[in-house]
């Protein structure tokens, strides 16, 4: 490790609109699947670090949920989520995507922010190299404070090595703020959690994935085993029988699904458990938010 004088730590905040690719950036720039990935909208919703150690840096990343305008008290605590990894931030990722179009409402807020932004214009794949510096002249016009405009493909990897050397001149000099051998400030629980709900995202369609959510209430390790038990919890009991499906065979496809992923995550076998159960309006109420671990 690099003498005390010379080593560099900081926070950097990954912020975007929903689907814009974050959870993806994220997970490349960890080389660590930590995020939950689909292609519905509004899949993250908590705060997820990352930790990044070299031998005299550690950059803290975190991946936020998408920016959106509040509808109920669950989008409510998400940005708040947003608000704090922004003023926590020595540097800050604005992630959008090359569809993207200036959302004056949403990015307003970044106009006026005197951390380093630097954006990610992000699935450079899916348009010809012709439109790069087109798009690139658009965002530096739209948002005139920003550092730098970086172009990347997070789904197939292109050009996400060329951020982190950036990143290293904006961390300031300062001792590690987490152990050298950690790479999350998340439990082990909390990811057995997201790898389910990740599941129902995928299995799902309409309005099922956003009224789930997914508590572990046993997490029991033994030496070459890991037994977990999991409650989803959804809004209303029409829906319960729908996560459960005919003869419980869309909650065993879902359970199938995580179970493997659990495997190669935790590099052990899992025994995982599942049940439903019906949290009214969960979304809407604050006393369910604070136990879902929403709110403090």
């Amino acid at each position: 490790m690099a003498e005390a004088s010379n080593f560099k730590a900081g926070f950097v905040s990954i912020v975007g609109k929903p689907n814009v690719g974050k959870s993806s950036l994220m997970n490349k720039l960890m080389g660590e699947n930590l995020s939950i990935i689909t292609a519905k909208a509004q899949t993250t919703r908590h705060r997820i670090m990352g930790i990044l150690n070299g031998d005299d840096f550690q950059v803290v990343y975190s991946d936020t949920p998408g920016i959106l305008e509040p509808k109920y008290s669950l989008h409510e605590a998400m940005m708040s989520f947003v608000k704090v990894s922004l003023e926590d931030a020595d540097a800050i990722l604005l992630v959008v995507s090359v569809e993207d179009a200036f959302d004056a409402e949403l990015f307003e807020r970044f106009k006026h922010l005197t951390t380093p932004i630097l954006l990610v214009l992000n699935k450079i794949d899916l348009i010809k190299d012709s439109q790069v510096n087109e798009k690139i002249a658009y965002w530096k016009n739209s948002l005139p404070n920003l550092r730098e405009v970086v172009t990347v493909s997070a789904k197939t990897g292109a050009q996400v090595d060329t951020l982190l050397p950036k990143l290293l001149t904006l961390m300031p000099v300062h001792p590690a703020y987490f152990p050298q051998d950690e790479f999350t400030d998340r439990t082990e629980r909390f990811f057995a959690q997201e790898i389910i709900r990740e599941k129902i995202f995928l299995n799902y369609e309409q309005e099922i994935p956003y009224s789930t959510e997914v508590s572990v209430t046993s997490f029991k390790e033994e030496a070459d085993i890991i037994r977990i038990a999991a409650t989803i919890y959804v809004e209303r009991d029409s829906q319960k029988g729908i996560i459960i499906g005919k003869a419980g065979s869309s909650l065993k496809k879902v359970g199938m699904e995580a179970r493997k992923d659990m495997e190669a995550f935790f590099a052990k076998k899992i025994f995982l458990e599942t049940h439903v159960k019906v949290a009214d309006n969960w979304r809407k109420e604050k006393f369910k938010l604070r136990q879902f671990g929403y709110l403090e």
